[in-house]
C-alpha cells in the first residue's frame, strides 16, 4: 500500500493518500474496530479492514499515532480530533485520505468500477438535466461510463457534505456538472448550504479520473486562510 498515482493526481498537497488492490489480513484491527465488524459478513469485514489500514498509513504520512476509526450513528468514520478524512472502496479498490483539519474544512472520495449502472439506478440518483448532459457526453466521449461517474461524484458530494451538517443529502439535492475535458465537476447545492469560514457553501467543486477499470472522484474544501 504506496502512496498512490491515481487518487494522488487529483489531490492537492496538503492531503495524503493511501490506497491499494489487494485486502489485508485479518488481525490488523483495534479491539473496538474488531468490536463494530464481529457480526459483518467476510466482504464487509475486508473493506473496513483494509480502508482502515489505508487510513493508518495516511495518518502515520501526517506524523500522526495510528489510532481506531470507529462508525458514527450514519456509518461515517470518525477521525482523530485535528484531522479530516474520507474512506472508500469498491470491488479490487480501498483507498482513504486524510489532512489536517487547520488546511483542508473537509473532504470526500468515491471509486467506482467504469461500468455502466443497472438499470433503474441512473433515474433514482439523478436529475433530468443531469441525464440530458449525460447522453451528450456519451455521443461526444464514449469510452466513459458517464452514468457511473455521476454516481461516484455524488457520492464524494455526500461525504464532504455531512461532516459540515450531520444531514442527509438526497441525490436530487445536488446537480452535478462534469466536464470531460479538463477532470474536473461542479456540485451546486439545491437545498441551504451549511456555513464555511464565514460564508454560506451553495455547492462543492471536485475532480475526477478514470484509470485501471475505475473512476475516482474527489472533492476538497481547503480553508478560507488557504
Amino acid at each position: 500500500m504506496n502512496e498512490p498515482a491515481a487518487i494522488r493526481s487529483i489531490l492537492p498537497p496538503e492531503v495524503v493518500a493511501v490506497d491499494t488492490f489487494h485486502d489485508a489480513h485479518d488481525g490488523m484491527l483495534f479491539a473496538a474496530e474488531e468490536k463494530a465488524v464481529s457480526r459483518s459478513v467476510d466482504k464487509r469485514r475486508n473493506e473496513f479492514t483494509t480502508a482502515r489500514i489505508c487510513a493508518r498509513r495516511a495518518m502515520k504520512l501526517l506524523g500522526v499515532p495510528e489510532q481506531p476509526i470507529l462508525r458514527g450513528d450514519q456509518g461515517e468514520p470518525k477521525w482523530p480530533a485535528g484531522l479530516v478524512g474520507s474512506i472508500t472502496h469498491c470491488a479490487g479498490y480501498r483507498g482513504a485520505v486524510l489532512a489536517p483539519r487547520g488546511d483542508i474544512v473537509t473532504l470526500g472520495i468515491d471509486a467506482e468500477p467504469d461500468d455502466a449502472l443497472t438499470n433503474g439506478v441512473l433515474e433514482a440518483i439523478s436529475l433530468p438535466e443531469e441525464r440530458l448532459a449525460l447522453q451528450k457526453l456519451a455521443r461526444k466521449h464514449p469510452g466513459v461510463a458517464w452514468d457511473r461517474l455521476l454516481f461516484s461524484a455524488k457520492e464524494a458530494v455526500y461525504k464532504a457534505w455531512f461532516p459540515l451538517t450531520k444531514r442527509w443529502l438526497d441525490f436530487e439535492d445536488a446537480m452535478v456538472t462534469i466536464e470531460p475535458d479538463n477532470g474536473r465537476f461542479t456540485a451546486a447545492l439545491k437545498v441551504k448550504g451549511p456555513y464555511v469560514s464565514g460564508a454560506q457553501l451553495t455547492g462543492f467543486s471536485g475532480r475526477w479520473i478514470a484509470t485501471n477499470g475505475l473512476l475516482l472522484a474527489a472533492i476538497v474544501v481547503p480553508a478560507q486562510s488557504r
